[in-house]
């Protein structure tokens, strides 16, 4: 083991990852089926999709949901390929690796500003911020969450067409009320006053934020009206030093967000050099 690994807050840290993850965990878990994204090629499963929200209302009373039996995969979950039942973060070991090098690269030169995430779902990214934060002793940066805390916006065609047709505002899974990552945040020990939650459309929200600075803004807004109101409103507090991160850039089942991060580089002119994080995360760092 080296040195840098062996120092008391990057083994906090690696555990931490490990357990947001929950890839320390060697286990099969179940997944509740999700009637927007399940298999339809097939006669009878096409059947199952219609009868699926009828079922679970008969099961509810019961407290029984149907579900899926998932066999764990360590490198699945290493790229952030599957979506846990229990772990507070979809994203994986490698785009967690990455928003802790950020962070650190931004503690280490002074960059000002605080960090936030535009997209939080169960809390997992923000979690981290934090924690490197605590890690390392930083007491007056702010961690911002930023989510609508009920899944995502229905598309609206007419400002942003890109988005038509978009079917995420269907996810339920995607919807995950503020008082549960609250929570998340405090079962690790972690909800204080240097955590600031935004609750709301990022179009209503992000604009007139209380942000004034930012060393590091991490979207995972999936659509290309979230990862524009995004940009649009936060873009310019960022510092120069700082990072900017991008969830699910090249996942070609979320083709807005590409779009989006593209056309807003090509119109303000960022040219600043794209850095591949895995198959779906990019960065880039704020150089001028």
């Amino acid at each position: 083991m080296s040195e840098s690994t062996s120092k008391p807050e990057m083994l906090y840290l690696d555990l931490l990852k490990k357990c947001l993850t929950r890839s320390i965990f060697d286990e099969d878990h179940y997944k509740p089926l999700d009637s927007v994204t399940f298999d339809t090629r097939r006669f009878h499963k096409r059947a199952f999709v219609w009868l699926y929200p009828w079922l679970n209302k008969l099961l509810a009373p019961y407290r029984l949901e149907l579900v899926r039996k998932l066999h764990f995969d360590a490198q699945v979950r290493e790229e952030g390929k599957d979506w846990p039942a229990q772990a507070e973060t979809m994203v994986g070991l490698r785009r967690l690796d990455n928003l802790q090098h950020c962070i650190t690269e931004v503690l280490r030169h002074g960059v000002a500003g605080d960090l936030i995430e535009t997209g939080v779902w169960r809390g997992g990214a923000t979690i981290l911020m934090r924690a490197v934060l605590k890690a390392y002793g930083d007491t007056n940066r702010i961690v911002w969450v930023a989510d609508s805390f009920q899944g995502l916006p229905k598309p609206d065609p007419q400002r942003y067409p890109k988005d038509a047709g978009d079917r995420h505002w269907e996810v339920r899974e995607l919807a995950i009320p503020l008082e549960e990552v609250k929570a998340n945040f405090a079962r690790y020990g972690l909800l204080d006053d240097q955590v600031r939650f935004l609750a709301g459309w990022f179009r209503d929200t992000l604009p007139n934020a209380p942000i004034e600075r930012l060393a590091v803004l991490r979207i995972d807004g999936d659509m290309y009206e979230s990862v524009t109101d995004a940009l649009d409103s936060l873009y310019s507090r960022l510092s120069v030093g700082g990072y900017v991160i991008v969830d699910d850039y090249a996942d070609p089942a979320v083709p807005g967000c590409k779009q989006a991060v593209d056309d807003f580089r090509s119109k303000h002119g960022i040219r600043e050099e794209f850095r591949k994080i895995d198959w779906s995360g990019v960065f880039w760092q704020r150089l001028r």
